[in-house]
């Protein structure tokens, strides 16, 4: 149950926060690695506020790799904190409706700027993706 709730955050924009106990955060971090993204950046905070605070910073992989071979990450509170997954683009198609829609009204530089921060795709991508257009709209005619 645990791996489905981690499955259905692994989309999930905002930071996240896992209390565990340490005896389980090796197999944590492996199944947090292979759901949420290896490279994922996060952070596990063992005895946050206490004589023994420890703060281990990497990609999920680097602190699955680093709880294996460190005893110590195993002992006490810990806090893993997690960054949220990035925002995915636009498909190419929602991309290519939403820069032509533009390109009607608006002078193609101005459309490909504006499609590109509506949809988070590179602003180059939008301005290639509005000359593709406009060299299919010429094969139509």
């Amino acid at each position: 149950s645990r791996r489905s709730r981690r499955e259905r955050l692994a989309r999930e924009p905002r930071t996240l926060i896992f209390y565990e106990a340490g005896r389980r955060i090796g197999d944590t971090l492996r199944d947090a690695a292979e759901i949420l993204g290896a490279r994922r950046q996060a952070t596990v905070a063992r005895e946050l506020t206490k004589r023994f605070e420890t703060l281990y910073h990497g990609g999920l992989h680097e602190l699955a790799d680093r709880a294996s071979e460190d005893a110590d990450m195993e002992r006490g509170e810990l806090v893993l904190v997690v960054e949220g997954a990035a925002e995915a683009p636009a498909a190419e198609g929602e991309l290519q409706r939403v820069v032509g829609v533009l390109a009607e009204e608006l002078p193609p530089k101005v459309a490909a700027r504006l499609a590109a921060r509506l949809t988070g795709a590179r602003p180059k991508a939008a301005y290639n993706a509005l000359l593709e257009g406009s060299r299919g709209s010429d094969d139509d005619a």
